[in-house]
C-alpha cells in the first residue's frame, strides 16, 4: 500500500504558488515539491496530486490524503459530469483547471486510487508537514 499526502498553498491567490507530497512506499518516505509563479491554489493542490502520482511505477494499491474538498469532490463526483456536459460546470461555464483535471482523470484510471479528504490544520502530523513543505515551495525569492 502507498500512502501519499499531498498539499498546494499560494501565498497570495493568485500569486506565487508551492505544493508538495510525501510518498510512503512500505516505509520508504520520499518528498517531493515544486512551484509556479502566477498560479492559483487550486492548481497547487492539484499539481500535488499529479507530481505524486507520476512519481509510482508499480500497480499497488494507493491511498491519497488531501485536505482540498475541490481536489476530492473534483476527481471523485464533479469530473463525471464535467465530462458528460462537454466540460461544463452547472453553472453552464468553462471548467477553470481542464488541462490539469484531464492529466489527473487519466492517471486515477490508470492506477488503483482511493481518495481521502482530512481536515487541514487538524494535528495530522503528515498533513501538516506537507502543508509546511507547500508553503515552504511558494516562497520563491
Amino acid at each position: 500500500m502507498i500512502k501519499i499526502y499531498t498539499d498546494g498553498s499560494c501565498l497570495v491567490n493568485p500569486g506565487n504558488g508551492g505544493w508538495a507530497a510525501i510518498i510512503n512506499s512500505d516505509g520508504n518516505v520520499k518528498k517531493i515539491s515544486g512551484n509556479e509563479k502566477n498560479t492559483t491554489n487550486n492548481r497547487m493542490e492539484l499539481m500535488a496530486t499529479i507530481s505524486a502520482l507520476k512519481e509510482i511505477s508499480s500497480n499497488e494499491n494507493i491511498e491519497i490524503y488531501t485536505d482540498s474538498q475541490y481536489v476530492k469532490l473534483g476527481i471523485t463526483e464533479w469530473i463525471n459530469n464535467w465530462l458528460k456536459n462537454n466540460w461544463k460546470t452547472s453553472k453552464k461555464e468553462g471548467v477553470k483547471n481542464k488541462d490539469l483535471w484531464l492529466e489527473l482523470y487519466n492517471l486515477d484510471k490508470s492506477l488503483s486510487v482511493k481518495w481521502n479528504w482530512v481536515k487541514a490544520h487538524a494535528g495530522n502530523p503528515l498533513n501538516e508537514e506537507v502543508d509546511l513543505l507547500a508553503k515552504k515551495a511558494a516562497n520563491l525569492d
